[in-house]
């Protein structure tokens, strides 16, 4: 859907997290000039890996985050644009083609055609539809054509991206927005806002993949051609890294996240053996408690579990084509992705150019918000204003434990015996 702006219009974002929960509130005016109003942010609760896993805490964190944004705006919101995130988000690819005259020039009818053809039917199995983005033509089985209008070809071809999340996901996220007394007009997976915030258009055009490093997850959107190519999801974030921490050291998680926060970095070099650090044992915060602990067993502990996240990156790299792919740039962003060292690591466990990112696209944004953690919720108000998707006419959600039923026993009977 295309949205239109005849005038001064206010749109929210609101980013679930699994660390923390943020809501920006913003005018578009009619040239779709973004000016934020007012934001709030509060720690999360209730999201576990980027998905609801307590409906009552997690419509707290909701409420107090829309509106502390709210009262900094003066203005009251009843629609938000929600991010959606968790390990099971993920990508597919559909090329669908028809045959067109060779003797005349392609016209609005042929695009409409192929497109109505792609999308006529589509089957996610037991996921929702997140978005369907269409990618560009191919004629004759060429190279990608953004605009094929009056060329000449026999085969028309178009390439749609599909986004797709388990359903469970959208019902609890749709329970707890009603719970919030608030409406969705927007969903968007996070990395792809993330991408739209960070990369610059060359990034786009010629191939880079935003990797958003959260608390819970780290969500991945790869781009090219200007459009996102892929989408994927892994269940690693700087949650675990804290975890880690608490659990070499025995200390306490909120300890643990301060002892990264101030201490912590990606790889070790010779000062860190000479560097200490204090940890308070789990359950004892007196002074006389502390244990000194040379900083390199911090970072000991931190490194690995760094290397495995881009190892794990860098297997879903090479499932979207791009491992040999020399080109291809990342960009890191989200909390997780401000750890010292963080760039250095995954420019070596990836072998490419790799550089840090930060909201880059919205006038009138403060401070606060001009940093990684926000990334999400600025891409959120970008992609409403900037990008229009149609759903497919007809999303068939075949279970995948079909064919157990009595009836689908006898179609499976009948689809042998007739072949």
């Amino acid at each position: 859907m295309q949205h239109t702006f005849g005038k001064t219009t206010t749109i929210a974002a609101l980013d679930i997290g699994s660390s923390k929960v943020s809501c920006i509130i913003a005018k578009v005016s009619k040239d779709k000039k973004i000016s934020v109003i007012g934001y709030g942010y509060n720690a999360s609760r209730g999201v576990k890996k980027g998905v609801i896993t307590d409906i009552g805490e997690a419509t707290i964190a909701i409420g107090n985050a829309v509106q502390d944004a709210e009262q900094m705006a003066n203005e009251h919101v009843d629609k938000v644009i929600v991010s959606v995130g968790g390990e099971k988000v993920k990508s597919m690819s559909k090329t669908t083609s028809i045959q067109i005259n060779k003797n005349r020039p392609i016209t609005d009818t042929d695009l409409e055609k192929v497109y109505q053809k792609g999308t006529a039917k589509v089957n996610i199995g037991e996921y929702s539809l997140l978005h369907c983005i269409h990618n560009g033509y191919h004629l004759d089985k060429g190279e990608l054509i953004k605009d094929p209008h009056n060329l000449f070809a026999e085969e028309l071809s178009i390439d749609i991206l599909l986004g797709i999340v388990p359903e469970q996901i959208f019902r609890n996220l749709n329970t707890v927005i009603e719970n919030s007394h608030l409406d969705i007009s927007a969903k968007v997976f996070d990395a792809y806002a993330s991408g739209l915030a960070c990369l610059v258009s060359d990034e786009t055009e010629m191939g880079a993949t935003i990797v958003d490093m959260g608390g819970g997850t780290t969500s991945i959107a790869s781009f090219r051609n200007g459009h996102p190519i892929y989408f994927a999801s892994i269940p690693v974030g700087g949650s675990n890294v804290t975890n880690d921490i608490a659990c070499g050291l025995a200390t306490s998680f909120s300890h643990a996240e301060r002892l990264k926060t101030l201490h912590g970095c990606a790889f070790l070099t010779q000062q860190d053996t000479l560097d200490t650090v204090n940890v308070y044992p789990v359950g004892e915060e007196d002074d006389s408690c502390i244990k000194q602990i040379p900083r390199s067993e911090l970072i000991d502990i931190i490194t690995p579990r760094i290397e495995e996240t881009f190892e794990i990156v860098a297997r879903k790299l090479t499932e979207a084509g791009f491992a040999n792919d020399t080109s291809h740039r990342v960009v890191l962003t989200g909390g997780a992705s401000q750890l010292p060292g963080v760039v250095d690591v995954a420019a070596m466990v990836l072998d490419k150019q790799v550089r840090l990112g930060k909201p880059k696209h919205t006038f009138n944004l403060p401070d606060v918000l001009n940093s990684a953690g926000f990334a999400t919720c600025v891409g959120m108000l970008s992609f409403y204003v900037n990008f229009s998707e149609r759903k497919p006419k007809k999303i068939i959600s075949k279970s995948m434990n079909s064919g157990n039923g009595l009836m689908d026993n006898i179609g499976m009977w009948l689809k042998t015996l007739w072949g």
